[in-house]
């Protein structure tokens, strides 16, 4: 049996489940990582799933000027934290102003049609110093990864060097840079789970 840990981007995850009109959920998230390992020939030793908890502060609307309060909720990253085999890595989210929407033709422009951007801050840092400590201390054999972001590429580059072996976990509808396969050793495609999820969704952050 090969030890096994899965580095889940909620970033990427939230993106690529929404795009398919998937609704994200703690129970959603669990059942992937459930799908990403291999049952006969894998053992899970852990999940580290790495987000942001929702922006919640002021900030001035781009038009009227008035000031609007965001009121993200994380618990559900608290939720998560909870389950079985899994601990959460929280970056943080930064607001970065106000972003016209597609489509947007108002005459003159209203505060609705502006969307708030948001960044993320620490996520690929958290994932790449957990992938060397790995496999520095080479507690796993494999690391599986549900991720994207070429960022990662000298972390997952060190942990192959050190013998580790990286599992991209590709789900359907999801394209990988080649320059990020590169750096994979196996490609593992999977099914999006198909049972109907039991939380609620989760609200856009």
């Amino acid at each position: 049996m090969k030890t096994v840990q899965l580095l889940i981007d909620g970033g990427h995850l939230m993106a690529t489940a929404r795009k398919a009109g998937i609704k994200y959920s703690p129970d959603f998230i669990e059942r992937v990582a459930q799908q990403a390992v291999e049952p006969n020939t894998e053992d899970l030793i852990r999940v580290l799933y790495y987000d942001c908890a929702p922006y919640r502060g002021t900030a001035r609307l781009p038009i009227s000027g008035l000031q609007t309060e965001f009121k993200g909720d994380g618990g559900w990253l608290d939720d998560l934290a909870r389950r079985d085999l899994f601990a959460v890595r929280k970056g943080v989210l930064k607001f970065r102003g106000w972003t016209r929407k597609d489509g947007a033709s108002s005459q003159p422009l209203s505060d609705a049609d502006f969307k708030p951007n948001f960044v993320q801050k620490g996520v690929d840092l958290r994932i790449g110093l957990d992938l060397s400590n790995l496999a520095n201390h080479r507690s796993v054999d494999r690391v599986l990864m549900i991720a994207a972001d070429t960022d990662l590429i000298p972390a997952m580059k060190y942990g192959r060097v050190c013998g580790l072996q990286i599992v991209s976990v590709v789900h359907p509808g999801v394209r990988l840079s080649g320059e990020f396969l590169a750096h994979v050793d196996l490609r593992r495609e999977r099914p999006w789970p198909t049972a109907v999820e039991s939380a609620p969704a989760l609200a856009a952050s």
